[in-house]
């Protein structure tokens, strides 16, 4: 999406450790213009699947996944990484390893909001060694409910996730695919 990756390129900062911080306008300050764009493209390339539900991870997920569904007219769950006093009886929990704060969380789900006949679309901002994303897989498995695919805005195609998700079997939409970065700021997409 020339869009998405215009604004990588002016408003991205590469720093050491191959992160990409875009903090400004996807995961901390919200550019929600830019992600009805999103919400858009992922509508149009994902029109046929029928999805009745949109799942992400907290947090930076959860504001794209709300502008998305409203383009579904599907609600939004999030998977918490840690069971609070209001998440009451049964859940789906799975383990997740993330690249960003370089450790492991458990997700849960209540099984109030995921049933078998669910057709679940996975959002997420970012796809690097793919951990949040199986662990999303997992869940909705879990539910006997079926993964119709994954909107993610940004794939980082020069790591391990994407290939490992995809030879899974899941769909993969990525908006921006990063194909190198370097600590100059230069930037170069698939």
């Amino acid at each position: 999406m020339e869009l998405l990756e215009r604004r990588i390129k002016e408003d991205g900062k590469v720093y050491p450790g191959g992160v990409l911080k875009v903090d400004s306008f996807l995961n901390h300050q919200l550019d929600v213009r830019l992600f009805a764009e999103m919400g858009k493209e992922w509508a149009r390339l994902f029109a046929e699947d029928n999805i009745t539900k949109i799942l992400t991870i907290e947090a930076s997920g959860i504001g794209i996944a709300c502008i998305v569904a409203q383009y579904f007219d599907v609600p939004v769950i999030f998977a918490k990484k840690s069971k609070t006093k209001n998440i009451a009886g049964d859940v789906y929990t799975s383990q997740v390893e993330s690249y960003t704060h370089g450790r492991t969380y458990d997700i849960i789900v209540s099984k109030q909001f995921l049933h078998p006949e669910d057709r679940v679309l996975l959002i997420d901002d970012f796809l690097a060694n793919g951990s949040a994303l199986m662990g999303l897989v997992k869940l909705v498995e879990d539910a006997g409910a079926t993964t119709v695919g994954a909107g993610i805005a940004v794939e980082k195609a020069f790591q391990t996730g994407g290939a490992l998700v995809r030879e899974y079997g899941v769909r993969v939409e990525s908006l921006a695919r990063v194909a190198s970065m370097s600590e100059d700021g230069s930037i170069r997409f698939c």
